[in-house]
C-alpha cells in the first residue's frame, strides 16, 4: 500500500530512512507535519524537498511508493491532509499537463480544509519546481491567493527550511514592527500574471501622472515627452529604507484576459494613494511597471527598486462582480506581511482603493495622513461606465511612444466627461494629452489650438477639485509651455505640497527649478525622483538636464550614461550628451554622440555647433540649411543658439526676437541655457528675458 513517511522530529512513531518505507500506514499524532503532494513524474524533485526539510528536523508526510490505491491508503491520505500543519503542493509542467491525477484530489481536500480555517493562518505553501507560472497552471484558485515558492528542480535553500520551521513553531514574526505571516515562501519571481496585468482599477488618480512625465518625449521646443524604462541596480548589499514599498502591476486573471487596462489602473491608483501615506516611500510607476512581462524574482525587484516590501495582486472581473486579491511581501525575509481578497459588486469597485491602501498601511505600521481617505477619491467619479472610459484613455496614454495613440486617449477621456461632467480627473488627463499633442504639432496654429484646449480642461479640473494633484500638474505643464513661468512655478509648488513623494511631480518640477536657475533645489528634487523611480529613464534624463543647466557637465555626462543603460534608443540623449561633452571641451566625443542620430532635431542643432568649432564650416552651414528647410520658423530658438555659438550675435538676436514673437516653447530654457551665454550682456537679450518674467 502507499505510505507517507514522516521525518523524525521526536513526535512520530514511524520514521523511514534511506528511501525505505515504514511497514504500515502512519496516522498523524500531531499537527506539526508538512504534507508533500506531487505528481509521480516529479518524485525526484519531491525527494530533494523532503530531504532538505527532513535534514532541518521537520516532520514531513511524503509518499515514496507507487500508487496502489485502496480504501485504507485513501483513508490514510485524507486523515493526514486533515491533520497536517502545512500543505505543500508541488507544481510543475507535469501537474499542468495532467487533467487527472490523485494529487488533484489531495489539492481539493487541502483547499476544502483551508476554507474552514481562521483568516490569516498559514496553511497552503505552493512550491514550483520549474518555470511554470500561476497564470498558465491549472491549480485551484485558492493557490493563487498565496505567494508561490520557486524551488528549481527541488533544490531547497536553508532559508526556506528555516521559514517553514518558524511557521510550524508558531513564530511568524518578521522582526520589529512586522505583522503576522499569511503564507511561507521563498521569494517568488514575477510570474506572467503580473506581467499580463495592466491598466486600471479603483478610482482614478495617477494615470495622468504616469502618462505625463513618465510618458513624454523631449519635444524640439524643450518639453519632455516619452516613456521611461529599464536599468539595473547593484546587487551588492541590501539595506532598504524602512517603510519602503513597490507596487507591482496587478494581474488580469479574468476568464477572457480582457481586463488588462483595469488591473493596471488599480495598480496605479494604489501607487497614488500609498504615496500620500505619511512616512511611506513608494517606488514610482515606471520603475514598478518595468518588470511587467519579465520573469524577475521579488528579491531582484526589491534590490533594483531599493524597497523593503512588495505589494502584488490579481484582478478577476466578470459582468457584475470583481475579485481583487492583494498581498504584501517582506522583500528581505520573503514572508507575507498581509494578504486579503476582496469580492465586490462592480458598483463598489471605486471604494476598494481606500480599503486596500488602509490595510497595507496598517500592515506596515505607517499612519495614514488624517485626510488621506478624502484625497484618495478626489476628482473621481461614482459612474462605473465613466470610470471604465477613463481607464481606456489612460491605457492609450500609457502605451504610446509618439502621438499616434493620443487621439484614442482623448476620445476616451471625452467619453468619460460626457458620462460624468464633474469628473475632474478625466479633465486633468485630457488636458495633459492636449498639451502633449500641442508640443509635437507641426504648425504654430495647431500648437495654439491644442494648448487652448489644454488650458480649458485644466481650469475645469481645478474648478471641480481644487486640490487635485493632476490638475495642478496639468496647469503647470501648460503654463511652462506657454511661457507663463510665474504661474508654472506656483502650480509646481502646489503639486509638490499636495504630493511631496510623487516621483513624477519631483521629476518635472525639479527640471523646471533648474531651468529657472534654482540649481540646488532642482537637482535635489531630480535626485529624489531617481531614488523613487530608479528604473525610469525619465528620472535620470531629468537629472541630467538639471545638471547640464547648472554647468555640472561631468556629472551630467555620467547621468546620461545611466539613461543609455536603460534605453539606448532614446534619441534625445545623444544630442544633449553631445552638448555636455561640448561644455567639457571634448569636441570629438561631442561630434560622435551627435552623429549617432544625425537627422533628429537635437542632434542637428548639436552638429551645427560642433562642426563649426571643428572648422568644418561648410558642413555646419549644410546642417543649418537643412533645419531651416524642414522646420521653418518653428525652430527659431534653436537657430538663435547656433548663431550665438558661431559668434554671429546679430543673427542670434534676430532669431531670438522671432522666437519671442512666436512664443516658441524653446524659450523655457533661455534663463540658464549655456548656449546663449555669448548674448547675456546684450540689451536686446536682456529685454527679452525681462519680458518673459522669469520667477526669482
Amino acid at each position: 500500500m502507499k505510505e507517507y513517511r514522516p521525518a523524525h522530529n521526536g513526535s512520530s512513531k514511524c520514521v523511514g530512512v534511506g528511501g525505505r518505507s515504514c511497514s504500515g500506514p502512519v496516522l498523524p499524532e500531531s499537527s506539526h507535519a508538512v504534507f508533500l503532494s506531487y505528481a509521480s513524474q516529479d518524485a525526484a524533485a519531491a525527494q530533494k524537498i523532503f530531504g532538505a526539510l527532513q535534514a532541518g528536523g521537520i516532520e514531513v508526510w511524503f509518499d515514496q511508493s507507487e500508487l496502489r490505491g485502496g480504501d485504507a491508503w485513501d483513508s490514510t491520505i485524507r486523515k493526514q491532509i486533515k491533520a497536517c500543519a502545512l500543505f505543500m503542493p508541488i507544481i510543475s509542467r507535469n501537474t499542468h499537463m495532467r487533467d487527472e491525477g490523485y494529487f488533484r484530489l489531495e489539492w481539493k481536500l487541502a483547499v476544502d480544509r483551508s476554507h474552514s480555517m481562521v483568516a490569516g493562518r498559514p496553511f497552503l505553501v505552493p512550491a514550483v519546481i520549474d518555470d511554470t507560472s500561476d497564470q498558465e497552471e491549472k491549480v485551484p484558485e485558492r493557490f493563487r491567493e498565496v505567494q508561490w515558492t520557486r524551488l528549481p528542480g527541488g533544490e531547497t535553500p536553508p532559508a526556506f527550511v528555516e521559514r517553514v520551521r518558524r511557521l510550524l513553531s508558531g513564530d511568524q514574526s518578521l522582526g520589529p514592527g512586522a505583522k503576522s505571516v499569511v503564507a511561507p515562501t521563498a521569494r517568488k519571481p514575477v510570474l506572467p500574471w503580473w506581467r499580463t496585468t495592466a491598466v486600471l482599477a479603483t478610482i482614478a488618480v495617477v494615470l495622468a501622472l504616469g502618462y505625463l512625465v513618465g510618458n513624454r518625449l523631449l519635444s524640439k521646443h524643450g518639453a519632455v515627452v516619452g516613456r521611461h524604462q529599464g536599468l539595473s541596480a547593484s546587487a551588492t548589499g541590501f539595506n532598504p529604507p524602512p517603510h519602503s514599498i513597490a507596487v507591482l502591476p496587478f494581474a488580469d486573471i479574468s476568464e477572457k484576459k480582457d481586463q488588462d487596462y483595469f488591473s493596471d489602473g488599480l495598480t496605479e491608483e494604489l501607487l497614488n494613494s500609498l504615496s500620500e501615506i505619511n512616512g511611506l516611500q513608494v517606488a514610482a510607476r515606471t520603475s514598478a511597471f518595468s518588470f511587467k512581462g519579465k520573469d524577475t524574482d521579488i528579491d531582484t525587484i526589491a534590490r533594483k527598486l531599493n524597497v523593503g516590501a512588495v505589494l502584488e495582486g490579481s484582478v478577476r472581473r466578470s459582468a457584475s462582480t470583481i475579485r481583487i486579491t492583494a498581498q504584501l511581501v517582506n522583500a528581505v525575509t520573503g514572508f507575507h506581511l498581509w494578504s486579503k481578497t476582496y469580492d465586490r459588486d462592480l458598483g463598489d469597485v471605486l471604494k476598494l482603493q481606500t480599503e486596500i491602501a488602509t490595510s497595507v498601511a496598517s500592515a506596515l505600521e505607517v499612519t495614514l495622513l488624517a485626510d488621506v481617505a478624502a484625497k484618495v477619491e478626489l476628482g473621481g467619479t461614482a459612474n462605473p461606465t465613466a470610470f471604465d472610459a477613463y481607464l481606456r484613455g489612460a491605457k492609450a496614454d500609457n502605451s504610446f511612444r509618439d502621438t499616434k495613440d493620443l487621439p484614442a486617449a482623448i476620445a476616451a477621456y471625452t467619453e468619460a466627461i460626457q458620462l460624468d461632467p464633474h469628473y475632474a480627473l478625466a479633465f486633468a488627463a485630457r488636458s495633459l494629452a492636449f498639451t502633449n499633442v500641442a508640443i509635437q504639432a507641426e504648425t504654430s496654429a495647431e500648437m495654439r489650438e491644442g494648448l487652448d484646449k489644454a488650458q480649458a480642461d485644466a481650469r475645469q479640473a481645478l474648478e471641480l477639485a481644487p486640490d487635485l494633484v493632476q490638475a495642478h500638474l496639468a496647469l503647470a505643464l501648460l503654463s511652462d509651455n506657454t511661457l507663463n513661468f510665474k504661474q508654472a512655478n506656483d502650480e509646481y509648488e502646489r503639486a509638490l505640497i499636495l504630493a511631496p513623494g510623487n516621483a513624477e511631480v519631483l521629476r518635472i518640477s525639479g527640471e523646471f527649478a533648474a531651468r529657472m536657475g534654482h540649481f540646488d533645489a532642482g537637482i535635489a528634487a531630480a535626485r529624489r525622483a531617481v531614488v523613487l523611480d530608479p528604473l525610469a529613464r525619465g528620472s535620470h534624463f531629468a537629472l541630467g538636464r538639471a545638471l547640464y543647466s547648472a554647468r555640472r557637465y561631468e556629472e551630467a555626462a555620467a547621468v546620461f550614461g545611466e539613461v543609455f543603460s536603460i534605453d539606448p534608443g532614446l534619441k534625445e540623449t545623444y544630442g544633449l550628451r553631445g552638448f555636455t561633452y561640448y561644455g567639457l571641451g571634448d569636441l570629438e566625443h561631442a561630434r560622435a554622440s551627435c552623429e549617432t542620430n544625425p537627422d533628429f532635431w537635437l542632434s542637428r542643432q548639436c552638429l551645427a555647433v560642433i562642426y563649426d568649432k571643428l572648422g568644418r564650416h561648410s558642413d555646419a552651414e549644410a546642417v543649418l540649411s537643412k533645419m531651416k528647410a524642414e522646420d521653418g520658423d518653428t525652430s527659431a530658438y534653436q537657430y538663435s543658439t547656433i548663431y550665438a555659438q558661431w559668434g554671429d550675435r546679430a543673427k542670434a538676436l534676430d532669431w531670438l526676437e522671432t522666437a519671442r514673437r512666436l512664443r516658441d516653447a524653446g524659450l523655457q530654457t533661455l534663463k540658464t541655457d549655456p548656449l546663449l551665454e555669448p548674448l547675456r550682456q546684450e540689451p536686446r537679450f536682456q529685454a527679452i528675458a525681462q519680458e518673459l518674467k522669469f520667477p526669482d
